[in-house]
């Protein structure tokens, strides 16, 4: 039989270990990037496949189509997490696309994430 006390400290570690690991998780800094991404990346399921790589790295954000033909958004999430997206986004992107430059601008660092979920707007 367990005692109150060991009965009442596993409930405590229980409560309170999400908040723990969350605060272990979090120790990296948030931060925010906007980005522009030249080249053939409209018409190659760009969109999609960018968000669909935020979302897999835990990434907040938006991607959309410019009348320029570029593709642009903004990335948020601990920093190591962003630059593997910003890697992702000069060297790889959809299958079919043809990246030729990448710009990211912007960059600071957020106290909190200021979007949801990662979306292709319109």
């Amino acid at each position: 039989m367990f005692s109150k006390i060991e009965v009442f400290r596993g409930c405590l570690v229980a409560l309170l270990l999400p908040t723990i690991l969350r605060s272990v998780m979090s120790s990296e800094d948030l931060i925010s990037v906007d980005y522009e991404i030249f080249g053939r990346v409209q018409g190659v399921f760009f969109r999609k496949y960018t968000q669909a790589e935020g979302k897999k790295l835990g990434l907040v954000g938006w991607v959309r189509n410019t009348p320029a033909g570029t593709v642009q958004g903004q990335l948020q999430g601990p920093r190591s997490k962003v630059q593997q997206m910003q890697e992702w986004l000069k060297s790889t992107g959809s299958p079919k696309s043809r990246i030729t430059k990448a710009e990211f601008e912007n960059e600071k660092a957020i106290g909190n994430l200021e979007h949801s979920s990662f979306k292709v707007v319109h």
